[in-house]
């Protein structure tokens, strides 16, 4: 069985991002630039944030950070958005979600330039990604695709069936698994809370991607022999016997099924650290120009 190491990964590459902006340095341009919103006081989201914020330092990056109070109107918000999409320093902004109920997720997505959308949510990233064109693609699919390149996953001809069909993983990560390219080339199953007789279709897979938000929810049974298995999924789980006093498990049972497989990502340590990885990519492509000017 392969464990796919995405921590190992990730830092792999950001020593490559790293060695790129010492380079601009060189050339006597200016280090890559991120900036991201923060509203309210949501933990999960000020320790997303934080750590977006140290890996930045860690690669060479500039970056901002916005704090905004839970009460701050949409309308402020929205110009502190265009403030960023109009300020040429900054190359990368991130709104980060969830946003508190009265403001629009759709609507500030929508306000984020296109050009600096490193996050790849507006409708403009989304449908050049669709398209096969130049994109910054959604940071944690762009991180699954590049496990699967760097580990030398074999996808042409196979069935890859995807558990879950959000918009920043399920649904994107369907169509670069169908893209005539590498990794690619698979014929894609769609699967998410109406599938009949799911387990049918996931022991059919030979890459199962799951992004259900269910603790534990794939076991052995519902997996093919020799598959490769891929798990989006993070959960906080209760565990006195940790000093944390809690563990962290994916949405597939990871001990059962690891024995049954040919390959496949831990929880913690998987996809999780590609995410912002692939961040950090997306925002050096920006800062180099080479998205939008294709």
């Amino acid at each position: 069985m392969l464990l796919i190491d995405g921590k190992k990964t990730s830092e792999e590459i950001k020593s490559e991002i790293g060695a790129s902006v010492a380079q601009i340095k060189e050339k006597g341009g200016k280090s890559p630039h991120l900036a991201a919103i923060l509203v309210g006081n949501d933990g999960a989201s000020q320790t997303y944030v934080g750590a977006k914020v140290k890996a930045c330092e860690q690669v060479g990056f500039e970056s901002t950070l916005v704090r905004l109070e839970e009460t701050v109107t949409e309308e402020e918000l929205l110009k502190v958005v265009e403030g960023i999409n109009q300020n040429d320093e900054i190359d990368g902004l991130i709104v980060q979600l969830p946003l508190p109920k009265h403001i629009s997720v759709e609507k500030v997505t929508n306000k984020i330039k296109p050009e600096k959308d490193v996050d790849g949510f507006t409708p403009a990233n989304v449908g050049r990604m669709t398209l096969g064109w130049p994109a910054y693609v959604a940071a944690t699919p762009y991180g699954i695709v590049e496990l699967l390149k760097r580990y030398n996953i074999d996808t042409a001809g196979k069935h890859c069936v995807v558990i879950g069909r959000s918009h920043i993983v399920g649904s994107p990560m369907s169509i670069l698994m169908a893209r005539n390219e590498y990794p690619g080339n698979c014929t894609v199953t769609l699967t998410h809370s109406r599938t009949q007789n799911l387990s049918e279709i996931t022991k059919t897979a030979d890459i199962l991607i799951v992004a259900i938000g269910k603790p534990e929810f794939v076991t052995a049974d519902m997996v093919k022999e020799g598959a490769t298995v891929i798990d989006v999924g993070i959960h906080r789980i209760a565990d006195a016997s940790k000093k944390s006093g809690f563990k962290l498990i994916g949405d597939v049972k990871f001990d059962e099924v690891a024995a049954k497989v040919a390959a496949i990502t831990p929880v913690p340590g998987g996809v999780g650290p590609m995410t912002i990885a692939s961040l950090l990519y997306n925002t050096l492509l920006a800062a180099e120009g080479k998205v939008y000017s294709k």
